[in-house]
């Protein structure tokens, strides 16, 4: 017999985008370009990988943290990667 179990819900490209465009704000980050320069990582990358159509290496969670300002889980479920926590 099986046991259902509640899924989480992850965020979604467009949410992923409206994440990021929102902390960049909150940062004074003016751009793409401008995130390239804190992280070190391509800006076509960073897109992509916020519209989910590329998942992100363990190599660049790290720089997209530190530039961003947020801890790892934070960064992993605006990136639709992990659930977020039910409220």
């Amino acid at each position: 017999m099986r046991t259902s179990t509640k899924r989480g819900v992850r965020f979604s490209p467009d949410e992923g985008s409206a994440w990021l465009r929102a902390r960049m704000a909150e940062l004074g980050i003016a751009g793409l370009a401008e995130l390239e320069v804190r992280s070190g990582i391509d800006r076509g990358s960073i897109s992509r990988y916020f519209r989910q159509e590329r998942s992100a290496s363990v190599s660049v969670i790290e720089p997209l943290c530190e530039a961003l300002v947020v801890s790892p889980e934070t960064l992993l479920v605006a990136l639709g990667a992990i659930d977020r926590k039910s409220r």
